[in-house]
């Protein structure tokens, strides 16, 4: 499960790496990017073109009466999104990459958790998948969430 990650890279060079012709976002790199924050995004839109945009890290799906959902919404596990309602329809018509440079781990040293940045080392960049939603609230707010889908850890 992804409950944070980083993207400390400049925006230049990941809007580079991952060949993005739109960007609508100032993104500033940060070490600690937790849920219910926004976060960085790429989706292909309708006339095939790679945009970056910000969305709120937290799916809220449209028939929720509350945004608060959210926050209990970070992940997608892999294994069982396609059965899961909040899931579905994301899952087949709004998925998008979520560009990070590691994520964390927490490893229990006695009484405490200590952090691991996991990084990759073969290179800098990677994406996480995720699928994306728009959501009105009952006053007219539009809020644009994503999810990262996950899996089951490798050796």
């Amino acid at each position: 499960m992804c409950g944070r990650f980083t993207l400390t890279v400049p925006e230049e060079e990941w809007v580079q790496y991952f060949r993005i012709q739109s960007v609508r976002l100032k993104f500033e790199p940060r070490y600690n990017i937790a849920p219910s924050q926004m976060v960085a995004a790429i989706i292909t839109d309708e006339h095939g073109f790679r945009r970056a945009g910000l969305l709120r890290w937290g799916l809220i799906p449209p028939w929720s009466s509350n945004a608060k959902i959210g926050n209990k919404m970070i992940n997608a596990r892999a294994e069982t999104i396609a059965e899961k309602p909040s899931f579905r329809e994301p899952l087949l018509k709004r998925r998008c990459l979520i560009p990070a440079d590691g994520f964390y781990e927490w490893k229990k040293v006695g009484n405490k958790k200590q952090p691991l940045r996991i990084m990759l080392r073969s290179r800098p960049l990677f994406a996480m998948a995720g699928i994306y939603e728009a959501w009105t609230s009952p006053q007219g707010e539009t809020i644009h969430s994503c999810s990262v889908i996950t899996t089951e850890a490798n050796d």
